[in-house]
């Protein structure tokens, strides 16, 4: 299939995978029958390789029901993107609104046309959740922010549209229960704090801690003796590289802006780690 250049990302994402596309798509098996990615985050992975078949999930039901309304509703979600106001008393007002009993009574193209304006208009594109899961970005003050990416969204919608793209919002390990050998599985879980500045409130209130990681291994584990292809990133800690021994691991590097000391930011060492072709290590 030839590839559309206007499908991309249509978030700004925590960690997003562009800057190492070339390497991850270096990596990827050549041929799969179903693309799996259960952590889909911005969709920088699936938007670039834009695979027939795939299943894509994320635990954020607000970030998925952005895709949803983005393949079924494109055309009001343009328009309702555009009354925006990039004003920070604008702001801060659209950001309460999941503190409010009445959220829930909000239609989805409106929560879908909030997320984006948020992600836009927030500080350092930082989607992040307390621990009630109430987006907590501040206001970020950019003159000119891209809120409404017409040509983006079309393209999105007609890929998710055109293809079989199964959307879910479910636990990582339910989203992947239907993959059998011949299927390839992405994971670019929340990485693993390198520092304890590094880190911050994630993308869903419960957060990733230790166990969740683990409970990960434990299925790339299972998809491995079922003959599933599958390729992880995440950071080069030490309790990553322990928990992924005996698997291929590449190290790269990468720019990140996300950590409370600016001196801490910018280049940082990640891992790529996959169980198939060359032999283990």
């Amino acid at each position: 299939m030839r590839k559309n250049k206007l499908i991309g990302p249509f978030l700004k994402w925590v960690g997003g995978k562009r800057q190492l596309m070339s390497t991850i798509t270096k990596l990827m098996p050549q041929k799969y029958s179903i693309y799996y990615e259960p952590f889909i985050g911005g969709g920088a992975v699936l938007f670039h390789n834009q695979p027939t078949v795939a299943v894509i999930n994320d635990f954020n039901k607000e970030l998925i029901n952005v895709y949803n309304v983005i393949k079924n509703n494109p055309e009001e979600l343009i328009q309702d993107l555009k009354i925006h106001k990039n004003e920070s008393e604008y702001f801060y007002k659209l950001r309460v609104l999941d503190r409010e009993e009445s959220f829930e009574q909000i239609s989805d193209i409106k929560k879908a046309s909030r997320v984006i304006f948020l992600n836009k208009t927030c500080f350092n594109g930082l989607y992040r959740v307390n621990s009630s899961g109430e987006f907590n970005s501040p206001f970020g003050r950019y003159k000119n922010p891209n809120i409404v990416n017409e040509l983006t969204i079309r393209a999105v919608s007609k890929y998710l549209n055109d293809n079989e793209i199964l959307l879910l919002n479910k636990d990582f390990e339910e989203a992947v229960e239907g993959a059998k050998k011949g299927d390839f599985v992405y994971f670019d879980p929340p990485y693993d704090p390198v520092s304890k500045s590094s880190n911050f409130t994630g993308y869903v209130q419960v957060g990733f801690r230790n166990d969740e990681q683990i409970r990960l291994r434990d299925l790339c584990i299972s998809l491995d003796k079922n003959g599933v292809n599958f390729l992880l990133s995440n950071s080069a800690t030490p309790f990553i590289k322990d928990l992924y021994r005996g698997f291929n691991i590449e190290f790269v590097k990468a720019n990140r802006q996300i950590n409370s000391n600016a001196d801490k930011r910018g280049e940082v060492n990640e891992v790529l780690i996959w169980n198939y072709g060359t032999s283990k290590k």
